[in-house]
This record gives C-alpha cells, structure tokens and sequence, in this order.
C-alpha cells in the first residue's frame, strides 16, 4: 500500500489519467488442459478499490485481468466465465463509488483479439462494461532479425486492420454502450528491440497504428510504455524522451477527435490519415513515407463532405491570409540513421535542456499552392486551416 500511495502522489502531480489491472486469476484453480476454472476471488480487488476511495486517489478506471482472452498467454479463462466475473467487478465499482456522481469505468479483458471469444464476452456484458480492450504485438518478438523490414512493409502494417475492423463491426451490432480500446501495443513483444522500438524508425509503426486504431472508431490507445523494456517513450536510464514521445506529442497536439475518410492513390508505401485538427480551423493530414528512395508530392482535395483524397487542391477559396498557407512539421532521422534515438523536426534535433523542459514544436509554413514534399522515410504532419469540410464543423 505504501507504493500505491507513492503511486498516487506521482498520479496527481502530473495530471495523469490511470487505468489499473486488477489480478484477474485469484480463487481460480488451473486445469489439465491448462485452461482457468472457477470463479473470480474478487476480495482481494475489492479491499483494494475500497481503500482507494478512502485515501480519496482518482482512479479513472479498473480493468479486469491481462491476456487471458482466446487462448491466452500461460493461460485463459472461458469467455462465460469472464463476463459473470466483469459483472462482479461492475458491482464492486457501483456499490464502492455510491454516492459519487462520476463512477470508474470498468475496462475488460486485456487481452489477445479472438473474435469468438469476444463475441460471446460482448453478448453476455450489454451493461457491466465501458470500454473493451485489446492488446497489439503485430510486429512479433523483439529478438527478430527483420523489425525493420516488417516496420517498412505496408502489407505487415495493414495485416492488423482485420482486428480493428472486426472489432468495430462486433460493437457496432450489439446492444452495449461499450467502446472500443487498444489497452497495451508495445509492437514488438519481450520488451521490444534496442535501437529499433525505442528510436525513430518505430514512429513509423506507432503513428501508422495511431492513424489506423482511429479510422475504426478506436477512443484510445495506450502504449507500452511511458518507461521499461525498449519500447519505452523516455529513455529507462535518462528519461529522456525518445522519438516516439515526441510524435505522440504531435499527434496529441494536431489530431482531433473527428477521423476523416482518407485515400492517396499514388503508392501504398505512402500512408495518409486525416483528422479535423485539434483546437484550431481546418484539418491536419499525416504522412508517412515508408520508401526509402522516392520523394512524395502531395496535394490535398476534398471530392465530396468529409473526404479527402490527395490527387490536386480542388475548390479551396478564400482570400484570409491564413487560408493561403498550411504549417508543416517534418520528421526525419538524425543523419539518416533510422536506429537513431534523435529525431529531427524541419532539420533541427529534438532534445530536452538542461532543466529538463520540452522543446517547442514550431511548424514551417508554406504557400497553400504548393505541394508538401514527403522526403524519403519521413513523417510529415501539415495542418491546413484553409480547407472546412462540414464534419469538422
């Protein structure tokens, strides 16, 4: 309890908003065929959360368990089973927090995506659930040789799209307010790869899944980690960010909730995802060029509401001086090298001084009649307040 007081200060100091995984194993005997039998002992998880209340911490949610869905990892629990546990939990959550006007959320299962599995979970839960969560490892273990040519191929980066979509579609047809969550992605499992998951060539990967996860209705995704493994976004040593940090910043800063339908015919090395940008007009489209030796221009054209598709600056009026340029902020690799820990914003290393603080992340702008040019293996962010489309309204 001591280290869950400690916990709680760092929690309030910085704002954060905390998910906790509750043991979802107690009073469960394992079976000859390896499979979790029995009920959830919840009284452990119970004294827990009471206490929680007492020393008033904040706890946004509680979540059940971790990889025990499908066929699990080292074991797993029946899908039946799960549920009539979840609405143990919920009831906890109900009768603990009586009284309070906002009440945790109660997240499960934290596990693999088995769409048997969840199908039955997601039936036998219309209203003991808030959030369904799932975890992603798409690029295999850590210790494989060929992360990088997994991390470049589109094939590989899009072969995850089934779960989101899957997922979505399952939602979409049941009768539970219940919204979809990637729990834990750390890409690469066994805590990743050394100067691979933990440098810039991994925002490939984590800004292509952060695009994607939205475009099929994903609320939020939680990366493995803020710090531990080497897929961490600070340094385990220094804490220093590493480049993940600062693109998950970008994002955070640019993307607003609203996901625009986006295409780019050109080359599937070239992906493209569109939001209605984040606190401010217009729209903020990201790039990324997966090719190592081809430069990419890019023009952007709303063909219809909502829709965009990078063929030409079609139909953007206006004669504000705001609507004539865009502002653009371009990533790149420290001298080339995609295993480096330095990312380059417009040219210029990211780093923290020396009392720690975050750069700013200041944009180039650039006349709205020009393309954007994505330099080979590089991200570009280009928030265009000039272009209104009626979802962002």
């Amino acid at each position: 309890m001591s280290r869950w007081d400690q916990l709680n200060i760092f929690f309030k100091k910085t704002g954060a908003v905390v998910i906790f995984g509750l043991n979802a194993l107690r009073g469960r005997t394992i079976s000859s065929q390896g499979a979790a039998v029995g009920a959830w002992n919840s009284s452990n998880a119970e004294s827990l959360i009471r206490y929680t209340v007492k020393k008033g911490y904040r706890i946004h949610g509680w979540e059940l368990g971790n990889e025990l869905s499908g066929n699990g990892v080292g074991t797993r629990v029946a899908a039946g089973q799960y549920a009539s546990d979840t609405k143990s939990l919920q009831s906890i959550v109900q009768n603990v927090y009586a009284g309070f006007e906002a009440k945790p959320q109660v997240l499960a299962p934290g596990g693999f995506f088995d769409e048997n599995w969840f199908t039955e979970f997601i039936h036998k839960t219309p209203q003991s659930l808030q959030v369904v969560t799932h975890h992603i490892y798409n690029l295999g273990p850590g210790s494989a040789g060929d992360l990088i040519q997994k991390i470049l191929d589109p094939s590989v980066l899009d072969g995850i799209s089934q779960t989101f979509k899957s997922l979505q579609s399952l939602l979409e047809k049941s009768n539970t307010p219940a919204v979809a969550w990637v729990g834990e992605s750390g890409g690469a499992y066994n805590s990743g790869h050394n100067l691979v998951t933990n440098a810039f060539v991994f925002s490939f990967w984590y800004l292509d899944q952060l695009g994607m996860s939205a475009s099929y209705d994903t609320k939020t995704y939680c990366r493995q980690t803020l710090i531990g493994g080497n897929y961490g976004l600070l340094d385990t040593n220094t804490f220093v960010p590493n480049p993940d940090y600062y693109s998950a910043l970008l994002w955070h800063r640019l993307m607003g909730n609203k996901v625009l339908s986006t295409s780019f015919p050109g080359t599937k090395k070239l992906r493209a995802y569109a939001h209605c940008s984040k606190k401010t007009q217009g729209i903020t489209v990201l790039l990324i060029n997966l090719d190592s030796n081809t430069k990419v221009q890019v023009r952007v054209s709303t063909e219809s509401p909502g829709k965009l598709s990078y063929l030409n600056f079609q139909g953007l009026r206006g004669s504000k001086a705001s609507q004539n340029v865009r502002e653009e902020y371009h990533l790149t690799a420290k001298d080339g090298d995609l295993h480096s820990k330095v990312m380059l914003l417009n040219g210029k290393a990211l780093s923290v001084d020396s009392s720690g603080n975050i750069p700013a992340l200041e944009p180039i702008t650039v006349g709205s009649s020009n393309p954007t040019t994505v330099a080979p293996l590089s991200i570009v962010f280009v928030h265009i307040p000039g272009i209104t489309v009626p979802a962002c309204k």
